[in-house]
């Protein structure tokens, strides 16, 4: 028998599909991307199939990466486009001409429909990670609703029926006021896509849970994505005179900011010197636009904008605790970062618990505006004792520390290996 140690690794070629890789920043296309380095750094190649668009690239031209770029459209109201459905075929040649050894398929839209029938198709293992609620996000994106049909064309067309029945296509048009049965139809089809994977991997044991009510029979691994320590700096403006609460990240329907402003406007009324920082885009939205301008006038919310991501350490250091109002995040890498910085969290999200321990360094609350303010008020008076503040922050290093962009690195090329038998005897 081989031992580990006299068994050598030869590079691989992993194709990795993804559905949003711009032109907003995004969780999504920022995990890809350390995917692509950590590859690459190890010598391995990699192929990015993906939507045509402008963003944030900093692998672009580096040796043993390849981009295959898809015709794509915009999606209304939102920092994404999406590819249109042609060039599929072609596109397919083009991987079976590359030969990769794993196709690591992010999301279920049309590239991840792509990916998926371009796995099976040239009999290649698929990886198939789930990074984004479609369920919940369909709930607050009526534009997005129409797209749903073109995944199920894509899905269709290229399954020859197989994966998806034509009487599936006949149901597929999509109209707003028939969301409930369309996003059931999708999630049908994110079930098919699940079970067709060799492997299942997740970013939280939430969406394990979340993938395996889907797929009862799949082979599903948690793998959080990880985080480092964000460079630190000077405080961006002077401290307010009371606790400063903070959220950082992007600013959208589904993130729950309506909520966590309901909620401050309570804990203003008992805390008249705390403070709301909110970071990130917060005019793109008109309704949420609305809600925070009120409350920057009422001088109860901070509105520094969109700040790149290495300036947000220096937020993060001048905050008091972190409130996360979203229920639709498979991970929230902000809440690492937060946790990083020695941040109590205050959430309404129990099932993302991966870094914040009830009563040691933070809370989980209903998401009623009532309850996230009594958490928030309950977390500040703690912070007044500077033992449990120091605990506190203690704690919540302690548990994000765990999951780092190397430990997740080492984690993911190890299954990229396995799928793709890359140990071979010395």
């Amino acid at each position: 028998m081989t031992s580990s140690a006299q068994r050598a690794r030869r590079p691989i070629k992993v194709a990795e599909f993804v559905d949003n890789y711009g032109p907003g920043s995004n969780g999504l296309m920022f995990a890809v991307q350390q995917l692509e380095g950590n590859l690459l750094d190890a010598g391995h190649e990699v192929v990015v199939v993906a939507p045509a668009a402008k963003g944030p690239n900093p692998h672009f031209g580096r040796t043993g990466r390849t981009e295959i770029r898809l015709p794509s459209v915009r999606v209304p109201k939102m920092p994404t486009r999406v590819a249109n459905g042609r060039h599929f075929e072609r596109t397919i040649d083009r991987v079976a001409d590359m030969a990769p050894d794993v196709i690591h398929v992010h999301g279920f839209g049309t590239v991840g429909a792509l990916g998926a029938m371009t796995a099976r198709r040239l009999g290649i293992p698929m990886l198939l990670t789930w990074h984004t609620d479609f369920d919940a996000y369909a709930d607050h994106y009526s534009a997005v609703l129409p797209l749903l049909t073109g995944v199920v064309r894509a899905f269709t067309a290229l399954s020859r029926g197989e994966l998806v029945d034509s009487d599936d296509l006949k149901m597929a048009e999509v109209r707003y006021e028939d969301r409930g049965r369309s996003t059931a139809l999708l999630l049908g089809v994110c079930q098919k896509m699940l079970e067709s994977a060799t492997l299942v991997t997740t970013p939280s044991p939430k969406t394990a849970k979340r993938c395996l009510q889907m797929a009862p029979d799949i082979t599903v691994r948690v793998v959080p994505n990880g985080v480092d320590p964000l460079p630190s700096g000077p405080p961006p403006f002077p401290h307010p005179d009371g606790p400063m609460v903070i959220y950082a990240g992007r600013i959208a329907p589904e993130k729950g900011i309506p909520l966590l402003a309901d909620a401050f406007t309570l804990v203003h009324s008992q805390r008249p010197d705390a403070r709301l920082c909110i970071v990130g885009d917060w005019q793109r939205y008109t309704h949420i636009k609305r809600i925070l301008q009120e409350g920057r006038t009422a001088g109860r919310i901070i509105l520094p904008g969109e700040q790149k991501r290495d300036a947000l350490g220096a937020y993060y250091g001048m905050a008091d605790i972190f409130a996360f109002a979203s229920q639709t995040d498979t991970q929230a890498l902000v809440l690492h970062e937060a946790a990083l910085a020695g941040l109590p969290i205050v959430s309404v999200d129990y099932e993302l618990d991966l870094v914040v321990e009830p009563g040691v360094n933070g809370e989980f609350t209903r998401p009623t505006p009532a309850s996230l303010a009594a958490g928030l008020l309950r977390v500040m008076d703690r912070l007044e004792d500077d033992g449990w503040r120091n605990r506190a922050k203690a704690r919540s290093v302690e548990l994000a520390s765990q999951w780092s962009i190397g430990s997740q690195a080492h984690a993911m090329l190890d299954i990229y290996e396995e799928l793709a038998g890359a140990l071979v005897d010395a």
